[in-house]
């Protein structure tokens, strides 16, 4: 313990592996509670598959696998994938999660062409973009958690400005739109953010993992707590923790993965929410059961 607290804080690699996970872990579990209160739990996962033909057209357009470029790729099409979604949902009769899962599915599918066409051309510059899929923590530089910082503060900037507005967005859209409130816009705001905090995480665990990181850091902090504040917090707490954890425990073994360490320390948190939570948790309330029963054993037997 002691060489690893020495290697988290002097050690480069480890350093910036877990300074960025950190902050990933602080965004995404922090704006991944909307989505988790609004029930709109896969829509991480539909971001961060559609966000995948947005990093492979900005390399072709700029030839640049500068981070910002293809984060900012990553941003419109997933952006532009949510906004589908959503105006499916509102002009047709295609549900929810068929909408999702219709626009995950193409814009994954063109995600991976273009990578396929990327990766036959004759130039080696092109080499490393797959690391979207999967993630490669190992990889990051001060500037990229630099820029996961920049972005990820201008998000949490921006929810902290609109709180009053978004808790009723989550709450109860129907009476913030009798007051007046652009309902429509604030979705729309709130998406973004959610868009934000995907794409600034996919360099680090990528396509197919990122909504795990999104979602487990909400459900378990939503266990723990009925207050949105403190739920927030906590969600932005635990994503720390998991992103932490993960890279200290991927540094400790050769080949062991970042990414999928750090959303299994995040599934992991939220096994031990579900368990030991108070008056959510498995275990308090088989305790509460267990001690209702023999209270009323007990009365029973001192009935007449």
């Amino acid at each position: 313990m002691p060489d690893l607290l020495h290697d988290l804080f002097f050690d480069y690699t480890l350093r910036t592996v877990a300074l960025g996970a950190a902050i990933l872990g602080i965004v995404s579990g922090t704006l991944g509670s909307y989505a988790v209160l609004r029930r709109q739990s896969l829509l991480g996962d539909a971001i961060s598959h559609a966000a995948l033909p947005g990093i492979a057209l900005a390399f072709l357009l700029t030839g640049s696998k500068a981070p910002l470029v293809l984060v900012l790729g990553a941003a419109v099409a997933g952006w532009l994938g949510t906004l589908l979604v959503m105006g499916a949902v509102r002009t047709t009769r295609v549900k929810f999660d068929s909408a999702l899962g219709i626009i995950l599915s193409v814009f994954f599918g063109i995600g991976l062409v273009l990578l396929t066409f990327i990766q036959k051309r004759e130039d080696a510059t092109q080499a490393g973009l797959d690391k979207f899929l999967f993630g490669q923590a190992a990889t990051i530089l001060a500037q990229d958690v630099v820029t996961m910082a920049a972005l990820g503060g201008v998000a949490l900037l921006l929810m902290l400005l609109f709180w009053k507005e978004l808790k009723l967005l989550s709450f109860d859209p129907e009476f913030g739109s009798t007051l007046g409130f652009p309902i429509r816009a604030l979705d729309i705001l709130l998406t973004t953010l959610l868009v934000i905090a995907i794409v600034v995480g996919l360099q680090m665990v990528g396509v197919v993992l990122m909504s795990a990181l999104v979602v487990a850091p909400a459900v378990a902090a939503r266990q723990w707590t009925d207050r949105l504040g403190l739920m927030i917090a906590l969600a932005g707490g635990f994503g720390a923790l998991a992103g932490v954890s993960g890279a200290v425990i991927s540094s400790t073994a050769a080949r062991l993965p970042t990414g999928p360490l750090i959303v299994l320390c995040a599934s992991a948190l939220v096994l031990i929410s579900l368990c030991f939570a108070p008056n959510r948790g498995i275990v308090w309330n088989a305790l509460r059961q267990r001690r209702n029963r023999r209270r009323l054993h007990v009365e029973g037997e001192v009935i007449p």
